[in-house]
């Protein structure tokens, strides 16, 4: 998975319209291998990534889970002290 999208599901506050669009993008930029298409292929990249973001919308709407909600900070805290460790090598 590309190390820019993130979990979505599962946090307080939920995931915001811009979060889902944002990982959206990454989704399609990744499997077409472009992070800015031709002027020929815009307007197909357009309409993956809005029918990524909406399929993504509708998958965390229907998920349910019985875990309490994830923090946001806390989770950023860890993924921070994660890559701290990582690149301290």
């Amino acid at each position: 998975m590309c190390r820019n999208i993130r979990t979505l599901h599962n946090f307080e506050p939920p995931a915001t319209g811009d979060e889902v669009q944002a990982a959206a993008l990454q989704y399609v930029r990744k499997i077409s291998g472009s992070a800015k298409p031709s002027q020929a292929n815009t307007e197909a990249f357009d309409r993956a990534v809005a029918a990524v973001t909406e399929a993504t919308r509708e998958l965390l709407g229907e998920l349910v889970t019985t875990a309490p909600p994830k923090d946001r900070e806390i989770e950023a805290a860890k993924a921070r002290a994660r890559s701290a460790e990582r690149y301290a090598r």
